[in-house]
């Protein structure tokens, strides 16, 4: 059990963390991410809140559909990545980073006191709901059982409330942090340890800690906030431009627009780039709380061994000019020097699920 954000969390469970994260890529695993805040958004003005907050298009989010988004300054660097759902008719479901949850809920409710002031209608609800994440190729069948909808509609990136093994009111994404098809399911706290049982019940499904979920988001491409993005990174730098609406480019209404929309013209100084390598270098940072090490032309911002490649693969930033794939870099570790070769990202296939 390790501290992380004020939560004490499992860094892994009895078969240690090699098994558990191949396990998950093989069958199906059980993360508990309670410490992720939720807030419920809701009031007519809910869109025009958000989207004075946010780099995505909220407005055209269909009922029941998410989208991931980027919370940003006036500086162009994010302040959190968020995933903002169109829940119901009457509100929206946002879920966050624990490490930001003080100053994220600050700056929301600092915004939600200037657009009441100006007889706007918006309110926030924050949610004491667990959050459960089922991860793996099994994900689908183990949970159809508990399940009276039929999961095969349910595609990635949108949700429904439903009952799950008999527990009801429970919020079900289809989602996750891992690259596999998973959901995360919102549940009352009063009844999480009870549907967490029910779903340990089925012997494929294992409990999974931070180690394995970090391992997993790395192979998958997933960033980590305050590894891999913070508030001195911009979209642009990160390779997220993709999260930004056409609409919301046009207008430029979003915090930090303008040097955002500079970048995208001018094009960044320095862009992402995911390694690998045979040696320690990439493996240097390791699950759990990976530190920046010096780089040859950039820093290393993510790192460790990957159990699914048996290489050691890592993310980073470099100068525009380093970040083609294919190119060879040297990792600096513990004053040694390490060959890394640029490759493409995602390391490991996702398998996201689209129905039909």
């Amino acid at each position: 059990m390790v501290p992380f954000a004020g939560w004490l969390l499992p860094l892994h469970f009895g078969p240690g963390h090699l098994r558990s994260h191949l396990h998950t890529r093989q069958r199906c695993s059980l993360f508990d991410v309670s410490h992720m805040p939720q807030t419920r958004v809701y009031g007519r003005d809910r869109v025009r809140f958000m989207e004075s907050l946010v780099v995505g298009d909220i407005a055209e989010l269909k009922l029941g559909q998410g989208t991931l988004t980027l919370l940003t300054n006036e500086r162009g660097g994010i302040v959190d990545d968020l995933i903002v759902t169109n829940a119901a008719e009457d509100h929206l479901y946002v879920v966050s980073n624990a490490g930001c949850v003080d100053k994220d809920l600050a700056i929301m409710r600092g915004r939600v006191a200037e657009l009441q002031a100006a007889g706007g209608d918006i309110h926030l609800e924050v949610l004491d709901n667990a959050l459960l994440a089922l991860q793996g190729p099994s994900m689908a069948r183990v949970l159809q059982a508990g399940l009276l909808d039929d999961l095969a509609k349910l595609s990635f990136m949108t949700s429904v409330t439903t009952t799950v093994f008999g527990v009801p009111g429970c919020r079900v994404t289809r989602c996750g942090y891992t690259g596999e098809d998973g959901v995360e399911i919102s549940v009352p706290a009063r009844q999480a340890v009870e549907l967490a049982e029910r779903l340990l019940d089925v012997p494929e499904v294992w409990p999974a800690g931070l180690a394995a979920r970090d391992s997993l988001r790395l192979e998958a491409g997933l960033c980590l906030y305050g590894n891999d993005i913070d508030e001195t990174t911009t979209p642009a730098e990160a390779g997220l431009l993709w999260t930004l609406g056409k609409r919301r480019r046009a207008a430029m209404d979003f915090p930090g627009a303008a040097v955002i929309m500079a970048q995208v013209k001018e094009k960044p100084k320095r862009k992402p780039a995911p390694m690998a390598g045979e040696g320690a270098g990439a493996a240097a940072a390791g699950p759990g709380s990976p530190p920046s090490v010096p780089m040859s032309s950039g820093t290393v911002t993510s790192g460790c061994p990957s159990p699914s490649l048996g290489k050691n693969i890592a993310m980073g930033y470099v100068e525009a000019a380093h970040s083609r794939a294919g190119t060879a870099l040297t990792v600096e570790v513990r004053k040694k020097q390490h060959p890394a070769l640029v490759t493409k990202m995602p390391f490991v296939p996702t398998q996201y699920y689209m129905a039909k």
